[in-house]
């Protein structure tokens, strides 16, 4: 950690290196100090790009900043602030000096901005997600209170590697210490807001009437101190079982591959929070951000992301009267097709949108999405009389609904997807890497119908092959092939040398296998 650090300040990046510019992805910016991939002056150039952002686009008001229990963040945290101060933007920190989940930056932003149209609020969160100890990540949040949109990001990314190539020229900086004190720096209770309104999304009253015993991990993240003050204010039979913040983050059971990862959909990961599922009627973690959630039940473990997400939402949409008739499900074209199905059985609309969460951000703050989730366990949803709850990822708030599907049913999540799949078929999914060099990745990113020319899936007629999500006719940046009983998808990893395949069958795993197979030759062929 101390290494980690002391790069962090003194290692300049070479901004003639691609590994070593700002790099938007999906959701940020994200590398290591150790790398030379995230540090000081990325940073301090990308803030001065977002302060830039601000003036162009007429943004005066406050914007929130969140740090999670990664070793990065809190150096990055004290480069962005004497940035922001210099620049006179007026920031809103934690008043404590503790960490900030994701969606309660969002919440912040949309709480602030409601019924406002001038002044607008934005915000940044200084995390990599669930990504291991050494990593760091910077990501921004526009007045929409989601992740900004690739024009946004673009135009920052540029900015602040220009500000990199002109070895930091126009990028202006006060001391931490006359930045703290400054009057635009402002302690902000984040904690508060955000539990009082928790009422208003899930049915708290309901969680605790039904005596609903809840365990909970925060996996060492942001989230870990607002279950106290949550527990005491509604009043739940839950116990927080592990409440330590160590940026090793040593207490994790190690992920599939020897790394650490605070990844809740992982099984490798989440190890320990399985092994106490005896002891409660279900438990959930959250990754360090606390915008991806994991759900362990007592009768099936770890839930598969895509089982809770079709799971929250055939509850959701059935127990939330308030909610207009026209709103719709929004999933990423990579999540299961039993969501499809649950859409169709429910009679409501679905959207099906590129992988990241940015795609959902209008439908959520306007209503027209009841719910919108991604198989890699980030979802949200409206709050009970309709209107907006966050735009951004909630895996707090799905954490709790696992419990409020418990306490109303008598069925804890993963009873009521056995149900389902009774009635609507049993998915058999996975997603796996297949390695790839920089130049098939970009073929991959390129690839056609034409070139792919795929007329049978595991020995079934092919009845669509995408480019396009149907649901906003966006490029997704890969391909995806449809037959009656299955499908798969490959897109390139965009920060390894792997592509992914995300593929399934509701006929058993046998047919997944010949599905991925078929999926792996087509694409090597098509090379």
């Amino acid at each position: 950690m101390p290494q980690l650090v002391t790069a962090y300040f003194t290692s300049k990046p070479d901004p003639s290196d691609p590994t070593q510019r700002v790099a938007f992805g999906t959701s940020g910016h994200r590398g290591t100090s150790l790398k030379n991939s995230f540090n000081e002056n990325h940073i301090l150039a990308t803030t001065q790009a977002i302060c830039d952002h601000r003036r162009e686009t007429g943004l005066t008001g406050p914007l929130f900043v969140g740090i999670d229990t990664h070793a990065l963040a809190e150096p990055a945290l004290v480069s962005a602030v004497e940035v922001f101060a210099a620049n006179g933007v007026d920031i809103m920190i934690d008043e404590r000096g503790g960490y900030t989940p994701t969606p309660v930056i969002s919440h912040a932003i949309l709480s602030y901005n409601k019924g406002r149209t001038s002044g607008l609020a934005d915000g940044v969160v200084i995390s990599p997600s669930h990504n291991p100890p050494e990593d760091g990540g910077y990501k921004y949040n526009p007045p929409h209170g989601g992740p900004a949109d690739t024009d946004v990001t673009a135009r920052v990314e540029k900015a602040a590697n220009a500000y990199m190539e002109a070895d930091m020229k126009g990028v202006v900086r006060v001391s931490y210490e006359r930045a703290r004190k400054a009057p635009s720096t402002h302690l902000h209770d984040y904690v508060s807001p955000y539990v009082a309104d928790l009422g208003n999304a899930v049915d708290m009253a309901l969680i605790k009437s039904s005596g609903v015993k809840i365990g909970i991990d925060p996996l060492g993240g942001a989230a870990v101190n607002y279950w106290a003050p949550l527990i005491e204010r509604y009043g739940i039979d839950a116990t927080i079982v592990n409440d330590a913040v160590d940026p090793t983050f040593r207490f994790m059971t190690a992920d599939w591959d020897g790394k650490i990862r605070m990844d809740c959909s992982s099984p490798f990961a989440m190890a320990s929070l399985i092994a106490m599922r005896d002891r409660f009627d279900v438990a959930f973690a959250n990754d360090t951000d606390a915008d991806r959630h994991g759900i362990v039940t007592r009768t099936g473990g770890l839930m598969n992301p895509n089982h809770f997400l079709a799971a929250a939402i055939a509850y959701l949409f059935e127990h939330r009267p308030q909610w207009g008739s026209e709103a719709a499900i929004g999933k990423t074209i990579v999540s299961s097709s039993i969501i499809d199905r649950v859409a169709g059985k429910l009679k409501r609309k679905l959207v099906e949108t590129p992988v990241g969460f940015k795609w959902f951000v209008e439908g959520l703050g306007t209503g027209a999405f009841g719910f919108a989730g991604e198989e890699s366990a980030g979802a949200s949803f409206l709050k009970r009389d309709g209107s907006v709850w966050t735009t951004d990822k909630d895996g707090m708030v799905m954490g709790l609904l696992a419990a409020e599907i418990l306490g109303r049913t008598g069925r804890d999540p993963s009873q009521l997807f056995a149900t389902l799949t009774a009635e609507l078929g049993v998915p058999y999914y996975e997603r796996i890497d297949v390695p790839a060099t920089p130049k098939q990745k970009s073929a991959l990113k390129a690839l056609g119908p034409e070139q792919l020319d795929m007329r049978q899936l595991a020995g079934e007629p092919v009845s669509a092959i995408r480019t396009r999500a149907p649901g906003n006719d966006q490029s997704f940046g890969g391909i995806k092939v449809e037959s009656e009983a299955g499908w798969f998808a490959a897109r390139p990893s965009g920060t390894e040398d792997v592509y992914k395949i995300y593929a399934e069958s509701f006929r058993d795993r046998n047919h997944l296998k010949a599905i991925q197979q078929d999926a792996q030759r087509a694409i090597a062929k098509a090379f």
